[in-house]
């Protein structure tokens, strides 16, 4: 715990200077999202400390506890990997655990693959998602119509509305 807090100390003073990167908006003058701190943070602390570590064994708890000191190292790093394209390479490792579906253990087309992957990588996953997703529905420029991975809708209430327009 110790070594994270030295990390997040570290880090938050020598990226000081970039701090004021961070937007108050959703997107960025230039057409890129903003990542903010208080997102990350609201993440960080929904956390799940009873859910499994990723390959970078970095325990729940931890980024939990820390939410406040690490919220700003975080957003700088997501936001610099949307912009760079580039994901750190902890967070594209996977821990894969077969886990058994039904039928006779002895044979192994009865498992599942389950891939344990980065937490900190899948925080970024959804800060950018929502970031996306919600100055596009601002812009209007995702249509009522669309259903597929926008918050509230399905396959179900594609093919409700996709009835509905037919019979009506």
């Amino acid at each position: 715990m110790y070594s994270m807090l030295f990390f997040a100390s570290v880090f938050t003073n020598k990226v000081s200077s970039q701090t004021t990167a961070l937007g108050s908006t959703a997107w960025g003058g230039d057409g890129q999202p903003s990542v903010k701190k208080e997102v990350v943070r609201d993440y960080l602390e929904k956390l799940d400390v009873h859910k499994s570590m990723g390959p970078d064994a970095l325990h729940l708890r931890v980024l939990k506890e820390l939410a406040d000191v690490i919220a700003e190292p975080l957003a700088i790093i997501f936001e610099n990997s949307w912009r760079s394209g580039e994901v750190p390479e902890d967070w594209k490792k996977a821990n894969v655990v077969p886990i058994f579906k039904k039928g006779k253990e002895e044979d192994p087309g009865n498992y599942r693959p389950v891939s344990l992957t980065s937490v900190l990588g899948k925080i970024m996953e959804h800060v950018l998602k929502e970031s996306m997703l919600s100055s596009r529905l601002s812009a209007s420029e995702i249509r009522n119509s669309q259903h597929g991975f926008t918050k509230g809708k399905s396959c179900l209430t594609n093919l409700i509305a996709f009835y509905d327009e037919v019979t009506g």
